[in-house]
């Protein structure tokens, strides 16, 4: 099972993007999904994670908070990841993985986000 995230590119600063998570093989709404990110020559970081069921708050990390939002479509089988006021400090390779913390179950390729100023 792996989990595909889609919807990076290249923007501007200030723009939108919308990256999905998309699995085969298990359905997503059962599990904590997060979407993680790793710039060069830094660490991996968590910014953004949705509990099972949708049953918790949403978690942000404090470099997003106000600007992203986590959301699922059960229908669809999917994450989303909203990112407004994109800065150039968000240029990273993004992934969505499972669990939100600890060793992951499950992840897959990420897709790239780059930000220019």
């Amino acid at each position: 099972v792996q989990l595909q995230a889609s919807g990076g590119g290249l923007v501007q600063s200030g723009t939108s993007l919308r990256l999905s998570c998309t699995a085969s093989g298990i359905t997503l709404e059962r599990y904590a999904i997060g979407w993680f990110r790793q710039a060069p020559g830094k660490e991996r970081e968590v910014i953004s994670c949705i509990s099972a069921n949708s049953d918790d708050s949403p978690y942000y990390a404090g470099s997003v908070k106000g600007r992203f939002t986590i959301s699922r479509d059960n229908a669809k089988n999917k994450v989303y990841l909203q990112m407004n006021s994109l800065k150039p400090e968000d240029t990273a390779v993004y992934v969505c993985a499972s669990p939100c913390n600890g060793p992951l179950d499950y992840s897959g390729q990420g897709t790239q986000v780059t930000v220019s100023s």
